[in-house]
């Protein structure tokens, strides 16, 4: 497995991207990671570490997209910058993945501007894993397509569809569409037009409908597809939730207890663990011809070691042949 790190992506400089690929590679001799950067920066970051390896390699980049610039602008004016580097390095197949925590608009333009794109693909999204009282939801897109047509809609079922199965174990994942209300009339033009192609796809039998936005943390169904705009609130929102909650909580509940009942205070914290987002990693844009991780930017080592494990996980569960396959004997159902 060779994966491009964008060393210089996230929040916190090369530091924790550095350390989470030594992890990553002292766990898996099959690795092979590209480090992408400036490389007198990373030369000295590994210097200090001790860490050697044939199996962890540099490749020089001019610049990096801080989170303030615009994306777009950012990869005009910077054309060797590192989420540029990386997204070339796969384009000639010289890595099966790239793991990024960088500015997320500018990971997927960069992704974008190289049409890697799966057979089939209109257009990538980006898929993630929430946790439900029922186990977990996959929510897509968070952010890839602001304004997503119907068509590309149904193909994130598909993908998420795949997603669900093979990542999450969820044999035959349930799908629905995120809108207003869950009558068939709520929503705008799109969303309406869409649940018409949606009773019409491969996975109809398993298509529920309209999902509210209350329904999502509730299990409502395994799949919840939406527009990049809807995704990305949603998402921020969740996020934002957690994290007063959390706090809240913890000092309510943490300040009441005492060292004499360290199991309630393991299971407080094994509770946050599930709304922790460097256990996950990083979301994957699926529909590229390859496999793009996109870390949250204050991403610490340990979210970088996990983004890495995923992308190896989904090259080795063939997620990109199942998706070309199953749009493909979508597209022959209806023609």
């Amino acid at each position: 497995m060779r994966i491009a790190l964008d060393a210089m992506g996230g929040d916190f400089g090369p530091q924790p991207n550095i350390d989470g690929a030594i992890a990553a590679l002292k766990e898996n001799p099959d690795l092979h990671v590209t480090l992408v950067g400036d490389a007198p920066s990373l030369e000295s970051i590994l210097s200090k570490s001790g860490f050697s390896s044939d199996r962890l390699t540099l490749k020089p980049a001019d610049g990096w997209v801080e989170m303030s610039e615009k994306p777009v602008e950012a990869l005009r004016s910077k054309p060797n910058c590192s989420i540029i580097v990386c997204w070339q390095l796969m384009a000639t197949q010289h890595v099966d993945a790239v793991v990024s925590a960088g500015h997320t608009g500018a990971v997927v333009a960069a992704g974008l501007r190289t049409r890697l794109f799966l057979k089939g693909v209109k257009r990538p999204g980006i898929a993630v894993a929430l946790p439900t009282t029922k186990g977990k939801t996959v929510l897509m897109d968070v952010g890839a397509n602001p304004g997503a047509r119907p068509e590309h809609l149904v193909q994130y079922g598909t993908m998420g569809s795949i997603y669900a199965r093979e990542m999450l174990g969820i044999e035959r994942p349930t799908v629905g569409i995120m809108n207003i209300g869950s009558e068939d009339g709520k929503g705008t033009d799109d969303v309406r037009e869409s649940l018409a192609l949606f009773a019409k796809s491969p996975f109809r039998d398993r298509f529920i409908g309209n999902v509210e936005g209350r329904d999502l943390y509730s299990g409502g169904a395994d799949v919840v597809i939406c527009e990049g705009f809807v995704g990305n609130v949603l998402l921020k929102a969740a996020e934002g939730m957690v994290e007063m909650l959390m706090k809240s909580v913890s000092a309510e509940v943490l300040g009441a207890l005492d060292k004499e009942k360290p199991q309630a205070i393991e299971a407080f914290r094994n509770l946050g663990k599930k709304f922790e987002y460097h256990e996950a990693g990083g979301a994957p844009l699926m529909g590229v011809d390859g496999i793009a991780i996109i870390c949250h930017g204050s991403s610490n080592s340990r979210s970088i070691y996990n983004a890495l494990r995923v992308a190896t996980t989904l090259k080795n569960r063939r997620i990109n042949e199942q998706i070309v396959e199953e749009l493909s004997l979508a597209a022959i159902a209806a023609s």
